[in-house]
């Protein structure tokens, strides 16, 4: 929780960052897959973004979540759902 408080002060977020130190949002949602590097795998959290509604929906999901280019298709995304 003191990283996310530093990296939401570091970029002035006037949001709430969660913390889910027993991974239960995260196995919820299905990001806490198998993963391979450098041909050993290991259990860990897949970037990914879910965009849910008022209703706690989900409105749309990435299933990977590149950071280039994301936060412009995501907003896209948003404001073709509130037209």
């Amino acid at each position: 929780m003191e990283t996310q408080a530093k990296f939401r002060d570091k970029f002035s977020l006037n949001f709430r960052l969660l913390s889910d130190p027993e991974f239960e949002a995260i196995e919820a949602y299905g990001a806490r897959r198998l993963k391979r590097f450098m041909g050993k795998s290991a259990l860990g959290i897949v970037r990914s973004t879910a965009l849910i509604g008022p209703d706690g929906r989900i409105r749309h999901l990435w299933e990977t979540a590149p950071s280039k280019g994301h936060a412009a298709e995501v907003l896209e995304v948003l404001q073709s759902l509130v037209r």
